[in-house]
């Protein structure tokens, strides 16, 4: 029971992690747009439709190159194009096509927004268009960015001050930046406070898998682990499921932000793990908390751990004899995972695995939102399919082992990534399918390779092996937006790219051993 309350609290606040990775493919959305005019508008003439105001002519605009004509009250008559606007020298009639001379200007009167579908997002308060386009595009990659330095940063003060400390200071930055965001007064404070709460939703993420594991017992480790990744899926359809209700981006941003609330009011009782405090030599408060799992889970026969630390420590006694007393002491680094051909090679297959889960989970999701037909729909479904993809992937890797489970995973999502590219453009539904298909095959892959990469390595080097994984996956992340601008180059690029890297990495896989049933290697 003591368990089972532990792990899923921990895991309720994994949402928020889902919550704000993604929270920016509805809160950055650019919608339609012209330039803004230099006046009252007495009528507005778009192809042979004539209105008197262009709030009305949104629902027939097209194309970026589609341009709108304007008469002022002054009987002046402009053409509103998105980046740049003209002046007709001759205005007797109001006519769409004109063959006369022009006077170009800039924008200097701002920008005529869509609100149809949106009231107000970053783009609009600020303007992120034209010529400041790029720093709209560079939203999600300084995310992304936060959460790769949240992730080192966060590990290592874990494991230096305590996993229950920074659950406690990651939870409350979360809600406290989540709301801070929504409250932003310029472009440049707005990113810089999303840096820091990807930092802390980033932290968060990866002690919360480190404090369930060190909870949970062996027998059940597997299952809880992959079913972090569950909640974190559960964190995307929230998103989708409020960016539908909420269509102004600060009121959407505190929605999101007071989502997981309750978690941060009630986190100051978790308790720290035994194993950390063993580790710390604090055998008393150790014992504290063993006494309180006993309490709650009707244990009647007492657990000393001055009885698990003898055991302990003979171990280590024995373990210690021999040639073995060097490599214990010995310090390791990034290069000991080149060490030899043989563990460098599999050092650059792992690594090639959590780039491309990684880039191949943001790239179907980020760009599900552009599939055409309901973008609510598709964010929410591109989430829910990852639901039954863990427990595929925890029954695969405990029935058929972990390297034959990831190696037709990762080929299946090349060949759907292949599949879609054929797929004619109108038939959205379909498109929609595939979409999904490719996220559930590479939400496998990403899914196995945290306890795959952890069995591959001896024990002196694999905190370090996960790490660097980890890393790769975060490089992977911040990749990922790049890749999904691509579509304004060739809209199946990113897929390609992702198709590519998936044909490779699964080919590769083939070298890697099984390790299912197999002793972990300690040298």
């Amino acid at each position: 029971r003591f368990q089972a309350y532990v792990y899923f609290a921990s895991v309720f606040q994994a949402m928020s992690c889902g919550i704000h990775y993604l929270a920016s493919v509805f809160m950055a959305v650019t919608p339609n747009f012209v330039c803004g005019i230099p006046g009252n508008v007495s009528s507005v003439l778009f192809y042979n439709s004539s209105e008197s105001s262009i709030d009305d002519l949104w629902t027939l605009w097209m194309s970026t190159e589609n341009y709108i004509v304007v008469q002022l009250e002054n009987g002046e008559i402009w053409e509103l194009n998105q980046c740049s606007r003209s002046k007709r020298e001759v205005s007797l009639d109001l006519a769409y096509e004109y063959k006369g001379n022009k006077s170009v200007f800039s924008c200097s009167d701002g920008f005529l927004y869509d609100d149809t579908k949106w009231k107000s997002t970053v783009v609009t308060q600020w303007d992120l268009v034209c010529d400041r386009e790029w720093l709209a595009k560079l939203i999600q990659p300084t995310f992304m960015l936060g959460v790769l330095v949240g992730a080192v940063i966060f590990g290592d003060i874990a494991d230096r001050l305590g996993r229950q400390r920074v659950i406690w200071f990651t939870s409350a930055g979360q809600f406290v930046f989540g709301i801070a965001v929504a409250f932003t007064f310029d472009y440049y404070s707005f990113v810089i406070v999303r840096f820091l709460l990807a930092m802390v939703s980033s932290g968060y993420l990866v002690v919360a898998f480190v404090y369930v594991t060190e909870f949970v017992g062996i027998k059940a480790r597997t299952w809880a682990s992959m079913h972090v990744h569950a909640f974190f899926a559960m964190g995307i359809m929230v998103v989708a499921l409020v960016g539908f209700l909420v269509r102004t981006w600060w009121v959407y941003q505190i929605f999101l932000s007071v989502a997981t609330l309750p978690f941060v009011l009630c986190c100051w009782m978790f308790p720290e793990t035994p194993f950390w405090l063993l580790s710390e030599e604090r055998y008393e408060d150790a014992q504290k908390v063993i006494n309180i799992m006993a309490r709650w889970n009707k244990v009647s026969t007492p657990c000393k751990v001055s009885e698990l630390c003898s055991v302990q420590q003979d171990d280590l006694v024995s373990g210690r004899t021999g040639d073995n007393d060097t490599s214990s002491t010995k310090k390791h680094n990034i290069l000991d995972l080149f060490c030899n051909w043989h563990i460098a090679r599999r050092t650059i297959t792992v690594w090639l695995i959590w780039f491309t889960g990684s880039l191949g989970y943001y790239v179907f999701s980020l760009s599900s939102v552009s599939l055409g037909g309901n973008e609510y729909l598709n964010l929410f479904l591109i989430g829910a399919v990852e639901l039954p993809c863990y427990i595929i992937a925890c029954i695969g890797m405990d029935k058929l082992g972990r390297r034959n489970t990831l190696i037709p995973f990762l080929i299946l999502s090349a060949l759907i990534c292949v599949l879609i590219m054929f797929i004619p453009q109108d038939f959205n539904i379909l498109i929609i399918l595939a979409n999904m298909a490719g996220k559930f095959s590479i939400g496998v892959a990403f899914g196995l390779i945290y306890l795959y990469t952890a069995e591959l390595y001896p024990t002196i080097i694999r905190s370090l092996a996960v790490g660097s994984g980890s890393m790769m996956c975060r490089v992977g992340s911040v990749v990922a937006p790049f890749c999904v601008y691509l579509r304004s180059v060739w809209i199946f690029l990113p897929l390609l790219l992702v198709g590519i890297m998936a044909l490779l990495s699964g080919i590769l896989t083939i070298m890697l051993p099984e390790t299912l049933g197999k002793p972990l290697t300690n040298t």
